[in-house]
């Protein structure tokens, strides 16, 4: 369990073949390592990093609606399980693709919505499981 003073929350995104089925977890947890909400998202046809990136897109648009949880909250830590969208959201790994281009503009946009410190971290797959969770449970409903 990660603990930062802040508001924490673990994304995951995943896709059942790549591209295939796809769905989102989110997890919100403030800095006691209380869960505040978590949900899945079925997303439609997707690869997994689209799914990855929808996770996050999904987390802000949380935080934009629930705006009165993350007041006082600072900073608000991202967990994710994928080196390369962490990499990219930080800047350090260029994107090549446009579909991924257009998602990183809309989540820069989001992110100036909410106007707090926000950073995105790597954390092993292990220490994200109730996000993954919450993908794989949000894809059995829907049977795939």
């Amino acid at each position: 369990m990660v603990k930062v003073n802040g508001l924490n929350i673990f994304t995951d995104g995943g896709a059942r073949g790549n591209p295939g089925p796809a769905a989102v977890g989110v997890v919100v947890k403030n800095q006691h390592g209380e869960r505040l909400a978590g949900f899945g998202q079925f997303i439609g046809q997707a690869t997994n990093n689209v799914a990855e990136y929808q996770a996050v897109i999904a987390a802000l648009k949380w935080l934009l609606v629930h705006q009165e949880t993350i007041l006082g909250c600072q900073p608000i830590n991202f967990y994710l399980d994928s080196t390369l969208v962490v990499n990219q959201l930080n800047g350090r790994f260029k994107i090549k693709d446009l579909k991924l281009k257009n998602l990183i503009i809309k989540i820069k946009d989001l992110e100036k919505k909410i106007a707090q410190e926000i950073f995105y971290k790597f954390i092993p797959r292990t220490k994200n499981h109730q996000a993954d969770f919450l993908v794989n449970q949000t894809l059995d409903q829907k049977n795939f």
